[in-house]
């Protein structure tokens, strides 16, 4: 019989409560409260998550963020900044004891992308894996978009879903950004180039790199049509099954708890 994980979907929520639930996740898993988790979410307000490890300082354009109505949130995982918008985000947490579970990140990311590739496939959508060529020194970006990381999935050499991953304490926690749409000139509006002409060249550039899944498709496919093929798509290749879950009070509490003691502390989101 397949092992039953949960299941998820908690529709739009604060960015800080939504950082603050994927950590919360990976502490109850870790202590045998709960099983692999697979969630899936959206955000409200829009939310510019950037990397654990990122840099904020000379990089995100703090005033911009709040003038368009933005929340700037720090992740449990590292990576390159997101915009958090028009999307359909996912998380999920497993032991990195379980028997699924590949030792190097490297490769638990792929297994991962091969659960969404088979999610898109439910869809009819063919995508690829993202094996990025060797990088010049100096071609970093702030934005995570800007390049696609090995096994990120792409429709037409263009990027559409960004994941990351975190390993703490014996537990793996994967989140990825699917956008449906991408409002690239108000993303880039969010951080701090040397001058507008690098912005605008930057900004072109980006046009042929990244899109969203439903700008490239050219159809819209309801959210529920979409959760339910990539959970398929998780069942499938961790041969398992989903039971759906709910929070209680007492997990909700200790939610909320995290996310202002943490999440929304400005010690926290421009620790660097």
């Amino acid at each position: 019989m397949a092992d039953q994980w949960l299941l998820l979907d908690q529709g739009k929520l604060e960015p800080a409560i939504n950082m603050a639930m994927d950590e919360k996740l990976t502490d109850w898993h870790r202590e045998g409260k709960i099983p692999p988790v697979l969630r899936f979410y959206g955000w409200t307000p829009a939310g510019l998550s950037v990397g654990y490890f990122q840099r904020t300082k000379g990089k995100i354009d703090r005033d911009a963020v709040q003038q368009h109505g933005f929340e700037l949130v720090r992740r449990p995982t590292g990576g390159q900044a997101v915009l958090h918008d028009d999307e359909l985000t996912y998380s999920f947490v497993i032991s990195e004891e379980n028997e699924a579970v590949p030792q190097t990140i490297k490769e638990a990311h792929k297994l991962i992308s091969e659960a969404l590739l088979a999610g898109l496939a439910k869809l009819g959508i063919e995508a690829d894996f993202a094996i990025p060529e060797a990088k010049q020194a100096g071609s970093g970006t702030a934005i995570c978009f800007e390049e696609p990381s090995w096994y990120e999935i792409t429709i037409k050499n263009r990027k559409i879903i960004g994941s990351a991953q975190a390993r703490h304490r014996g537990v793996l926690l994967q989140h990825g950004s699917i956008p449906l749409h991408m409002n690239a000139t108000e993303l880039f509006d969010l951080f701090i180039f040397d001058n507008e002409r690098v912005k605008e060249r930057t900004l072109r550039a980006f046009g042929g790199k990244a899109s969203g899944i439903f700008d490239l498709i050219e159809r819209e496919i309801p959210l529920d049509e979409m959760k339910k093929a990539f959970r398929d798509g998780f069942a499938e290749v961790f041969d398992v099954s989903f039971v759906e879950y709910e929070l209680s009070d007492a997990e909700w509490a200790e939610v909320h708890a995290l996310a202002e003691s943490k999440f929304r502390q400005e010690e926290y989101l421009f620790s660097r």
